[in-house]
């Protein structure tokens, strides 16, 4: 049984060579075979269905309409059983350039601790990191895989769970010194906020008073792309940020930076994902980078 599937499929290909070539002798020489082994195949195949499949002539060769019909099919389905193989292939060995965007405070503290593990799992897998806070666009095909933080957009991407993060409203003593400690929510307009420059889903920060949550519009001289610039200019003592808390747990620790408002704190979580375009053509580099940082970000190993 196994034979006979060799059999047909190295016919569908001699077949083949011979309708792309015009001639047995062309097709021999493409297949490193003799012209009569090409014929016998050809005639092999015309016996089993009944037709012919083509007219030779002296000069040339050409198809009948059913060999051109053969010659389709065949065509159709070397590309499909190619194409099967290439992605049970990659299954098994995952391989290719795999573009990653990831915010720059939790690519450092997060991400690339995990990587070493991870290209020693993958070895065929090449590794490029897009590191920005800003929003990579994963729908036009730039980025593979975006970690992002917050409430996500309705769109036609997938996400996986990573995790979440609380955020902390911080300054340093040396800017509190100058500027006084804000007792509540309220102070903040009167005191120089450091906010991230592009566009979120959140206008202002959000806060809890009296039993009920509410966002606080804020102003402040400087914004930046991502949070590491924020941290380090509340550190320097400019202004107060709100960041997330991966951010800033070395500077707390340290006492370069102090928590504020805490009585205010709301407590939200803001969301980890992992976002990517999914679907049953999804490649396996993906898969499996999603998969690993599920099981070593979340405890879980995917099924």
């Amino acid at each position: 049984m196994k034979s006979g599937k060799t059999d047909k499929t190295a016919e569908l290909e001699t077949f083949l060579a011979v309708a792309c070539a015009g001639s047995l002798s062309g097709a021999a020489r493409k297949l490193g075979l003799t012209p009569s082994a090409v014929s016998r195949v050809v005639s092999r195949i015309e016996k089993r269905l009944g037709v012919r499949l083509v007219v030779r002539t002296t000069r040339n060769l050409h198809l009948t309409s059913e060999g051109e019909s053969y010659a389709l099919a065949a065509r159709r389905i070397l590309k499909d059983l190619e194409d099967t193989e290439s992605a049970i292939a990659e299954r098994a060995r995952p391989g290719g350039l795999l573009k990653v965007s990831t915010a720059a405070a939790h690519s450092r503290l997060t991400i690339v601790p995990l990587l070493q593990e991870f290209m020693q799992r993958y070895p065929d897998i090449t590794l490029e990191l897009d590191v920005s806070d800003q929003l990579s666009d994963v729908t036009g095909g730039h980025t593979d895989v975006a970690i992002r933080f917050g409430k996500l957009p309705d769109s036609p991407l997938h996400a996986r769970p990573l995790g979440s993060t609380g955020r902390t409203v911080v300054a340093s003593p040396a800017y509190l010194a100058t500027a006084g400690i804000p007792q509540v929510p309220a102070d903040l307009q009167q005191h120089n906020c450091l906010d991230f420059s592009f566009r979120r889903l959140e206008p202002g920060w959000p806060f809890r008073q009296q039993g009920q949550n509410f966002m606080l519009p804020v102003t402040g001289n400087i914004t930046a792309n991502n949070g590491e610039t924020l941290v380090e200019l509340a550190v320097q003592g400019i202004g107060i940020t709100r960041i997330g808390d991966f951010h800033i747990q070395d500077a707390l620790a340290n006492g370069q930076l102090v928590p504020l408002l805490q009585d205010f704190n709301p407590h939200d979580r803001e969301a980890i994902h992992a976002v990517f375009i999914g679907g049953s053509n999804m490649p396996a580099r993906v898969r499996v980078f999603v998969d690993y940082l599920v099981e070593k970000m979340t405890g879980n190993t995917p099924l």
